[in-house]
């Protein structure tokens, strides 16, 4: 490989590295709602313990430390929905990303 080459296979490299990192940024901005009175952002671990909670209701931190009383079921069907369609639409960027690669 040339000197040329080189320089043009690690600037595509840097370029795609820098598009998946905006991506990142771009989706994780679209996982946060407000609900019940406090900010969300929709992740697995959350949803996963409040599938597990055999509570009606319960008392949560929400992203700015503050505590939070919520409807379990509703909190978690809006952070299924709002994790689903942004993971959906986050995948179709990326393999489109990585076509253009």
């Amino acid at each position: 490989m040339d000197t040329e080459q080189l320089i043009s296979y690690g600037r595509a490299r840097f370029e795609h590295a820098a598009a998946k990192r905006l991506l990142k940024e771009k989706y994780q901005g679209k996982l946060t709602f407000a609900h019940g009175g406090g900010m969300w952002q929709a992740d697995p671990n959350t949803i996963i313990y409040l599938q597990l909670c055999n509570l009606d209701e319960v008392v949560l931190l929400d992203l700015y430390e503050n505590p939070t009383k919520v409807n379990v079921y509703n909190l978690m069907t809006e952070m299924q929905q709002r994790w689903q369609e942004q993971m959906n639409a986050w995948l179709v960027e990326y393999e489109q990303l990585s076509k253009n690669r």
